[in-house]
């Protein structure tokens, strides 16, 4: 038997909630963060040979770590480093949805995107290519309606799939000339020191480039 562990992600109102329930049914547990008063729930399935954890992340808009939900959401990808995070996305509201989706990608998680909400989206006309996504992401997309259950069996087949394989994706966003060679400058910084080891040294960077209170103390030592 082997286990994976997953994140669960995604903005509020996306369904992720239906979306925990589905796969862990009864199998949940539920408890508080350490240190905070936020609430931590998890749960366990089977699927295909497969034990699977599944931690559900506070719902979040972005990983800026300005609130304790972000704090949390944050810290449990980058230092408990899960198997993947799958990221429930509400397809009706993709622009903003997808933002998230972009952070952890540049952490280097594995990821799945769920694109739940699909039958609100076509009620609206939204016709999203889930293949052309899922190419230019570099990650797999797989259709859901979570308070239909429906796509839950194929999310749970993609994050087998995904288990068996090595992250070897490289997803970067250029951010223009200028900010790239700040990058670039702090990135060769950062990979001489021994945080390279816990962290994503470019993911290090460009959080120093936006002033990002919690990466400046870990970079200090203070963290």
């Amino acid at each position: 038997m082997s286990e994976v562990t997953i994140a669960l992600a995604g903005n509020p109102n996306t369904g992720k909630t239906t979306m925990f329930n589905n796969l862990t049914g009864a199998r949940q547990h539920v408890g508080n963060w350490p240190g905070v008063t936020v609430e931590k729930k998890w749960g366990g399935l089977k699927h295909q040979g497969y034990d699977i954890n599944v931690v559900d992340l506070p719902g979040v808009y972005s990983l800026t770590a300005y609130s304790p939900d972000e704090v949390i959401a944050r810290r449990f990808v980058v230092e408990e480093r899960p198997d993947m995070v799958v990221d429930i996305v509400d397809a009706a509201n993709l622009e903003r949805n997808l933002y998230l989706a972009v952070q952890f990608l540049e952490l280097g998680a594995k990821l799945i995107i769920a694109l739940n909400m699909t039958d609100v989206a076509a009620s609206r006309n939204h016709r999203i290519d889930a293949e052309k996504l899922s190419q230019r992401l570099g990650v797999p997309v797989v259709r859901t309606v979570a308070n239909r259950n429906q796509g839950t069996k194929e999310l749970l087949d993609r994050i087998v799939n995904l288990g068996q394989s090595v992250n070897d994706a490289d997803f970067r966003i250029d951010y223009g000339k200028e900010i790239e060679r700040e990058i670039k400058n702090l990135q060769e910084i950062i990979q001489k020191s021994l945080l390279s080891l816990n962290y994503s040294p470019r993911w290090l960077a460009i959080k120093l480039l936006e002033e990002d209170d919690e990466v400046t103390r870990i970079v200090q030592g203070k963290g």
